[in-house]
């Protein structure tokens, strides 16, 4: 880089004295436009980089820097190869990131007479683990970013390969749509204070534009400034749009208040207390997403805790699905886990990733925050399992989530949820134990004596002998049921239940004749688990 950021180098003392980065770093460069960018209306072609933190430990800062990126950079120590925080960045880049570049560095460190055999090794080991994802074939270029450094040496030599990673960087660049229309988002990464100037917000514009003295909003305080300069890489500006990396410069604001967040035009971010999402397993997470747990969840900068209630489509019907809404007008059935999304070989060669989740039966949930959350309507989410052992091996981010139906009501429970139609298949299974007349039999054990008998009558029965029926009421106190048989018992079953009358069996029995089995009453219905009446159906 030529033009470091203010927010470029870390100011955490572990990482000036070991020179590593724990937290984002930005910087850019300037080059000629590539060959193939030539008829563009541009001269010159400057690269941002966005400088995530490569440990594992650091994996939500990494999620929020990812979020900002055209073309993503995994560098990989050639020695070392894939490791978990390598794997998880990967993940990320699968679902924030269309593009991709595989950078090996220490090259330095394999030996002389070794070393093109080692690099051509680790070359076909990448393009291996990268074939069932949507990187299949990406570049990969050689790098010695510190080449003679021993891992505590922070000194800094002349870089190999750096000219060649520039020209590979440039064969894969594209021009990016950038856009200033909509409202103005911004995503702030650092806050810091100027002596004399104010107090500045560094970020990227994610959407809209802002110029010098639009008054904006810092979202998650629900403050509003007034902008009073901008700088890009240290030179002012009037304005910037969408895509551009900036400071904004406001007066009378404690950035102890703000470490990373939103700001935005007046009034435009929503608070969410919980979400309605469509929901995608990872496919490297191997633990289980089961409803009702908890799990960390991380939309842009913020990560809070979340519980989730998964639901799905009822395969016995054909649900119209719209792009990026929620349609509340439909049942959806409830589901105690996540299904986990199986893409083979020829999928992910015959199409690309985002047309293969689309052809995947779609999942729900219902992300209940345990803090509000300030954010765009249509933001992404992953979950994770931030708590889990950050050495175990394994991959921590279990889905991600994209925000079909923001909800803003802190009393949701009671003015939404009732609106969403999810329900649960039940059964329950009684026993006759009597004929009452030739079209009614008394039952047992189909409902609890506690059970309110009015919520159940005229839902449908079947008893095992064949006939149809519904239950007409309650018999007696003790939870025993009257169900009525329109078409009539069939004269077979009130053989085998010994007649009609109370003392029908123990006739039966007087007669030695022996009963081969009971017969049964079963009950199919559903129950719509946010419905505050609890009522059940049936189809």
């Amino acid at each position: 880089s030529t033009v470091a950021s203010t927010a470029a180098f870390d100011k955490n003392p572990q990482s000036k004295e070991r020179g590593i980065t724990l937290d984002l770093g930005f910087s850019s460069f300037s080059v000629e436009l590539p060959a193939h960018l030539k008829e563009s209306k541009f001269t010159k072609l400057q690269y941002t980089l966005v400088d995530c933190p490569g440990h594992a430990s650091l994996i939500k800062t990494i999620i929020g820097g990812a979020q900002i990126i055209d073309l993503m950079v995994l560098v990989i120590d050639v020695i070392k190869g894939v490791q978990t925080q390598t794997a998880e960045c990967l993940v990320i880049g699968e679902i924030v990131c269309n593009r991709m570049l595989v950078v090996l560095n220490k090259v330095d460190l394999l030996a002389p007479e070794k070393r093109q055999s080692a690099v051509e090794k680790m070359k076909k080991r990448m393009h291996k683990t990268l074939e069932n994802t949507k990187f299949a074939g990406c570049p990969i270029a050689t790098v010695a970013a510190n080449p003679g450094a021993s891992p505590d040496d922070i000194t800094h030599c002349k870089p190999e390969g750096i000219e060649e990673l520039i020209k590979v960087l440039g064969q894969n660049t594209y021009i990016p749509n950038r856009s200033s229309d909509g409202t103005f988002l911004f995503s702030v990464d650092h806050c810091f204070s100027i002596r004399g100037q104010g107090t500045v917000m560094t970020g990227t514009v994610l959407s809209g534009k802002v110029s010098v003295n639009d008054t904006v909003e810092i979202s998650n305080l629900q403050a509003t400034k007034k902008v009073k300069s901008i700088q890009m890489f240290r030179k002012p500006t009037s304005s910037v749009k969408q895509g551009d990396r900036a400071g904004l410069c406001v007066t009378q604001f404690d950035p102890k208040l703000l470490e990373r967040g939103l700001v935005c035009s007046p009034g435009t971010l929503p608070t969410l207390y919980a979400a309605i999402v469509r929901i995608t397993k990872i496919a490297y997470y191997v633990g289980e997403v089961l409803t009702k747990s908890k799990f960390h969840v991380t939309i842009g900068h913020a990560t809070v805790m979340a519980r989730i209630t998964i639901f799905a489509q009822d395969s016995s019907k054909n649900l119209q699905l719209t792009q990026r809404k929620f349609d509340f007008s439909v049942d959806y059935i409830f589901r105690n886990e996540l299904s986990k999304c199986v893409i083979t070989n020829n999928q992910v060669k015959n199409k690309s990733l985002k047309t293969v989740e689309k052809s995947l039966a779609p999942q729900w949930a219902l992300l209940e925050f345990e803090k509000p959350v300030v954010c765009k309507p249509d933001s992404l989410a992953i979950g994770s399992r931030f708590d889990s052992d950050v050495n175990a091996n394994k991959c921590r981010l279990a889905f991600k989530a994209e925000i079909l139906e923001a909800i803003t009501s802190k009393d949701y429970v009671s003015s939404v949820l009732p609106k969403l139609k999810v329900y649960k298949n039940k059964s329950r299974e009684g026993t006759v134990e009597r004929v009452h007349d030739e079209e009614s039999v008394i039952c047992r054990g189909l409902l609890k004596k506690e059970t309110n008998v009015a919520m159940f009558t005229g839902l449908r029965v079947e008893l095992s002998t064949g006939e149809r029926g519904i239950i007409e009421g309650s018999f007696g106190l003790s939870g025993k049921v009257k169900i009525r048989v329109r078409d009539g018992l069939k004269p077979e079953t009130i053989s085998l239940l010994g007649g009609k009358g109370k003392k029908s069996k123990k006739k039966l029995a007087e007669s030695s004749e022996i009963v081969s089995q009971p017969v049964k009453v079963n009950m199919q219905f559903l129950r719509y688990i946010y419905d505050p009446a609890k009522r059940m159906a049936q189809t």
